[in-house]
């Protein structure tokens, strides 16, 4: 039963930490994000995401809005296309989950065609692997939760990318029902 959580996310790649984004988002009941609203470091607007009856609306203040659309595939997998203006495809990701409702990966079928492969230990998400569409590796996220509240949820994390040793802390304040 979360309702709602904020996260902030830093960089702390150069020894201090440099606030990149903050993140607020409201959930559905059924645990879907409902509305979310991200802003950088100086309170500017970057993103805003709103669920409507059959369709999510994605709006940031430089482009136009994405209009995405979830349809459920077989085999435990999900189709989210975004348009903007409802006609011109932007992008399209297929969700693989695995049986206990953990993202398995998230293949790209336009612009990058990347593939995200996450990777569990413990339950816990402990990296996500990215590879371009001849299945050369691009980049590989480590992924610890240094600190979880009583219901399991991580409140503090840190992803390194092997790729440019970037280091995220990401604090999570989860509100519950």
């Amino acid at each position: 039963g979360i309702k709602s959580e904020t996260e902030e996310v830093y960089d702390v790649s150069k020894g201090q930490k440099e606030l990149l984004r903050k993140k607020e988002i409201i959930f559905t009941k059924n645990g879907r994000i409902k509305s979310s609203k991200t802003v950088d470091s100086n309170g500017k607007l970057l993103q805003t995401t709103e669920k409507k009856l059959w369709f999510t609306v994605e709006r940031y203040p430089d482009k136009d809005s994405y209009y995405c659309k979830t349809r459920w595939k077989p085999n435990q997998r999900e189709r989210i296309s975004c348009y903007t203006q409802k006609q011109y495809k932007q992008n399209e990701s297929i969700y693989h989950y695995n049986k206990n409702g953990s993202i398995d990966k998230i293949v790209e079928n336009f612009e990058t065609f990347n593939t995200h492969q996450f990777h569990y230990a413990n339950d816990e998400l402990s990296k996500i692997a990215v590879t371009g569409k001849d299945n050369q590796k691009i980049d590989e996220l480590s992924i610890k939760c240094l600190s979880k509240d009583e219901k399991g949820t991580c409140l503090k994390q840190t992803r390194t990318s092997a790729k440019s040793n970037k280091k995220e802390e990401i604090l999570i304040n989860p509100k519950y029902d």
